[in-house]
């Protein structure tokens, strides 16, 4: 199958899902000499138009992992996309617990909108708000997979045998999906999450970085201690502010927070399907 353009498309709010999703695609594009392209629609400017493809195009297309699913907030967004016939493979980022149904929900979302999933995968990258969980992934090793995952896809799609059949079989409960995980406090009641902003200490130098990371525009350009938008806990306005002005203080959030960080220590590993 003959593929003119290959494409990495992702949201990436602190840079883990775009190193994945950026070397499975450039990785496919160098095999199968074809145009290599890049669409991040992190910031919401680029989610104003609507994303279209071609049939000749392979779009390697990602989404961390919040609570279990692809984050809910892209939902809306994501459902626009056109793919004309175009081929795809999902790929999810979750923080080292676990990335539940988040998966096969984004194989749906791609193949409701037209395109034909050849792969998938499920990869690690340090979680949005701890520093301790899967600290510094994606790595070396994690990175050898998903060049390893783009060369499978391209063997995939060069074989003469190959033809489009049904989608992409991953793991993860069919729809209707698992409900969002839920975090707990120390009571084990509920927290609610939506709630949860962070705050600005005297670290702050004004210098609007935070602004400009922030995937919802959130945060008020003229005082930037203000979220006066939703936020979803992505984790971008903390891990790039080069002072360490951003923070958190609620108690539960907190507990949740270092709970993750005490259950889940051990090493996670990225799964792939072909």
């Amino acid at each position: 199958m003959k593929i003119k353009k290959v494409w990495a498309v992702y949201f990436s709010a602190t840079g883990t899902t775009k190193k994945i999703v950026t070397k499975i695609a450039s990785t496919m594009a160098e095999k199968m000499n074809a145009e290599f392209k890049i669409f991040d629609f992190t910031l919401l400017n680029a989610r104003k138009d609507i994303l279209s493809f071609e049939k000749d195009d392979c779009v390697v297309l990602g989404t961390p992992v919040y609570a279990g699913h692809v984050p809910n907030l892209l939902l809306k967004y994501l459902a626009t996309i056109q793919g004309n016939g175009a081929l795809a493979v999902p790929i999810v980022l979750f923080g080292n617990r676990n990335y539940d149904d988040a998966l096969i929900e984004l194989r749906d979302i791609l193949e409701k909108n037209n395109f034909h999933t050849v792969g998938a995968g499920a990869f690690v990258g340090e979680h949005s708000f701890s520093n301790i969980l899967a600290k510094n992934r994606p790595d070396e090793k994690d990175i050898l997979i998903a060049e390893n995952l783009g060369e499978k896809v391209f063997e995939k799609l060069s074989d003469s045998a190959f033809y489009l059949d049904s989608p992409i079989e991953v793991t993860g409960i069919p729809y209707p999906y698992r409900g969002y995980y839920q975090p707990l406090d120390k009571e084990n009641n509920p927290i609610d999450m939506r709630k949860v902003k962070p705050l600005t200490n005297n670290n702050c130098t004004d210098c609007k970085i935070c602004v400009s990371a922030c995937p919802l525009g959130s945060i008020e350009y003229d005082d930037v201690s203000k979220v006066t938008g939703i936020c979803m806990k992505c984790g971008a306005c903390i891990k790039k502010c080069p002072v360490h002005a951003k923070y958190y203080t609620d108690e539960s959030f907190l507990f949740h927070k270092h709970d993750l960080e005490e259950k889940f220590t051990r090493r996670a590993e990225p799964e792939i399907f072909i």
